[in-house]
C-alpha cells in the first residue's frame, strides 16, 4: 500500500509527526510512505526508514489557491492507496478530496475542539497529546503502532559544527526564550537574568533563536560572557540538530525548539504561560515534572497562544522567578 502523509507546513507541528512517521513506516515495512511538506521542513527529516520517502514542496506549491491546485496537480502522478491527513486545514481538505473522488481511504487528524473548548473553560483538565492523534490518524488507517522512535540520531551523533568543541568536563545548555506568540514568551528581562545565572554557575549557554532581531537581541545577552555563545542565525537546521544532540539540558518555551530538542533525545525544561501541557503539545519523551507552569486560575487562556492577556498583565510570564529556572536547569543530571 502506497500512503500519502499530509503535513504541510509549522516547523514544530511538522516535528511532532516525525515520530509517529517513523514508528508506523518501521512497523509496517511492507507499504510506501510519502510525506509531503514544506521544503524547509522536509529538512526535518533525516535518517528515514527506507520506506519513507519525503516530497518537499516548493514556494510555489505551498501557497494560496494556486499553490494548491499546483500541489494536486504533483500528486496526481504519485500512485496513492490511501491519505493520513496530519494536518486537517483547508489546503488539506482540498486534497482530502480529491483522493476521495478518486475512491481512495482519507483519515484526518481529529483536532478534539470540543476538549479544546473545555479546557479552555476549565471544565476538564487535559485533552489527548497531538502525537498521539497522529498515532490516531494511522491506526484508523488499519495501521495501529506503537512508538519505537528514541531519536534522529539513534545510532551514531553527527560532527559538531565547525568551530564547536565540547571540554569533558563542561556542562551545555540551550537556552531558546523566543515563540511566535507573546502569551508563550517568557518576560524577556527575566530570561537575560537566566542567561547570567547559568553562565555563572559555569554552564557553557548557547542562545537560540531566528536570524534577523531574535539574534540581534540575543548578540546583546551574550556581550561579554566569555561561556555564552549564540547560534540563532550562524547554523543550518541539520547543525543545529546535531548540537541540540549534545546538550544536557534545554530551556524552551512551547515553540518549536522543544519540538526539534525532543527530536534528538535532549531533555527539554519547558516554560509555559498562556498555553500548558494539558493542551497536548508537550514535546515528544518529555517530563511533565520538567515543565514550568506558575499554575495560575487563568491557565491556559489558549490553545496555541495569542497575542493579548485576557487579564491585561501577562502574569503567568512574570511570576516564576529566573533563580526558580536557573535551578530546575542545574537539576537535570549531566547527558
Amino acid at each position: 500500500m502506497n500512503v500519502l502523509v499530509l503535513r504541510l507546513s509549522a516547523l514544530g507541528d511538522v516535528a511532532m509527526t516525525i515520530p509517529a512517521i517513523y514508528s508506523v513506516a518501521r512497523a509496517y515495512p511492507q507499504h510506501h510512505f510519502v510525506v509531503a511538506t514544506a521544503a524547509f521542513t522536509s529538512r526535518l527529516f533525516i535518517g528515514p526508514p527506507s520506506n519513507v520517502e519525503v516530497l518537499a514542496l516548493t514556494k510555489e506549491e505551498s501557497r494560496g489557491v494556486v499553490g494548491t491546485w499546483r500541489l494536486l496537480r504533483r500528486l496526481r502522478g504519485i500512485s496513492v492507496d490511501a491519505v493520513a491527513d496530519l494536518h486537517n486545514v483547508l489546503r488539506s481538505w482540498a486534497v482530502d478530496a480529491f483522493f476521495r473522488l478518486r475512491g481512495k481511504p482519507v483519515v484526518m487528524l481529529d483536532k478534539h475542539r470540543s476538549e479544546r473548548r473545555a479546557i479552555l473553560g476549565h471544565q476538564t483538565q487535559t485533552t489527548r497529546p497531538f502525537i498521539q492523534r497522529y498515532f490516531d490518524v494511522f491506526a484508523r488507517l488499519g495501521l495501529p503502532a506503537k512508538p519505537q522512535f528514541t531519536s534522529l540520531f539513534p545510532d551514531r551523533l553527527p560532527p559538531l559544527p565547525s568551530g564547536f568543541v565540547r571540554a569533558d568536563d563542561e556542562r551545555w545548555v540551550g537556552i531558546a526564550p523566543f515563540a511566535r506568540y507573546r502569551t508563550k514568551t517568557y518576560d524577556l528581562d527575566q530570561m537575560q537574568e537566566v542567561v547570567r545565572l547559568t553562565a555563572e554557575a559555569g554552564c557553557r549557554v548557547f542562545l537560540f533563536g531566528a536570524r534577523g532581531a531574535e539574534a540581534e537581541q540575543l548578540g546583546e545577552w551574550a556581550r561579554g560572557q566569555e561561556r555564552v555563545t549564540v547560534v540563532a542565525g550562524r547554523l543550518r537546521l541539520e547543525e543545529e540538530l546535531a548540537l541540540m544532540a549534545r546538550l544536557d539540558v534545554m530551556l524552551s518555551m512551547d515553540s518549536a525548539n522543544m519540538h526539534l530538542a525532543s527530536l534528538v533525545g535532549t531533555r527539554v525544561v519547558s516554560f509555559w504561560g498562556g498555553t500548558t501541557p494539558d493542551c497536548g503539545f508537550l514535546g515528544y519523551g518529555q517530563q511533565e515534572s520538567d515543565a514550568l507552569v506558575a499554575g495560575l486560575p487563568c491557565q491556559p487562556c489558549s490553545i496555541a497562544g495569542g497575542t493579548t492577556c485576557p487579564r491585561g498583565t501577562f502574569e503567568c510570564l512574570r511570576c516564576i522567578p529566573p533563580s526558580r529556572i536557573v535551578e530546575k536547569l542545574l537539576l537535570i543530571p549531566n547527558s
